[in-house]
């Protein structure tokens, strides 16, 4: 895997995000862990194949998402010839960046709408995870894994949009590829520890770091936008 900066970037939004995964996932990843058959139930080292496989789809969806958006922001600029069109993607990302840290400190939730307008698309996604139920198998934990990874989620966009003007198709894969391995200690905690780790979460100070330190990289993306600009 190729480091970048902006591939370190967006491993530690996804982890700083992880507050907004837990609140948003962690319903399905509770009922995906019960779902599982009673014996793979008992303990963590029967969970903990299904947990992954599970994670390991819905990377896999971030994945090819930014492939997808980091190949369209590529041929759009190309397209276009306009050369700033590039910086005025990083702008758009810088504030939907904000926007996600005023969203997990709880200030403001206006990206809500945006997940809503997203739940046009997983209406026709969620009925192919209803048919791989219940899960019995490892396969099925992967695919139910990979629907899993369309869930309309604000902080997804976000780091979607980023892609945008990451370069290319390679680029915006391995940047959704570190944001979801960074949001994957906290869903793969909430899978075994849900009610610890959904009360750690809920603590007002634990929120306010989250939503600045997401903040702080939106601030990050404007001023380098700023400078390229001028």
């Amino acid at each position: 895997m190729e480091i970048t900066v902006s591939n370190i970037a967006a491993l530690l939004v996804g982890f700083l995000g992880g507050v907004h995964c837990v609140g948003m996932c962690g319903g399905i990843v509770g009922a995906l862990s019960f779902g599982l058959p009673e014996q793979r139930r008992q303990g963590l080292r029967g969970q903990l194949p299904f947990l992954l496989l599970y994670n390991l789809g819905r990377i896999s969806s971030y994945t090819l998402a930014g492939a997808l958006a980091g190949g369209l922001g590529a041929w759009a600029i190309n397209l276009l010839a306009i050369h700033q069109l590039q910086l005025w993607l990083l702008v758009l990302a810088g504030v939907f960046m904000i926007l996600m840290g005023l969203y997990l400190n709880g200030w403001w939730r206006v990206l809500v709408r945006v997940e809503q307008a997203g739940g046009v698309i997983w209406q026709r996604i969620e009925p192919l995870g209803r048919r791989l139920l219940p899960v019995q198998r490892p396969g099925q934990a992967l695919l139910l894994g990979m629907v899993w990874g369309w869930l309309p989620c604000g902080l997804v966009y976000s780091v979607l949009i980023w892609t945008l003007m990451s370069g290319g198709a390679k680029q915006g894969a391995l940047l959704m590829l570190s944001f979801g391995i960074g949001t994957l200690p906290n869903l793969l905690a909430m899978g075994v520890f849900a009610v610890l780790l959904q009360k750690f979460v809920r603590r007002n100070w634990v929120r306010q770091v989250s939503g600045g330190g997401v903040m702080l990289f939106g601030i990050y993306m404007l001023w380098r936008a700023v400078q390229g600009l001028s």
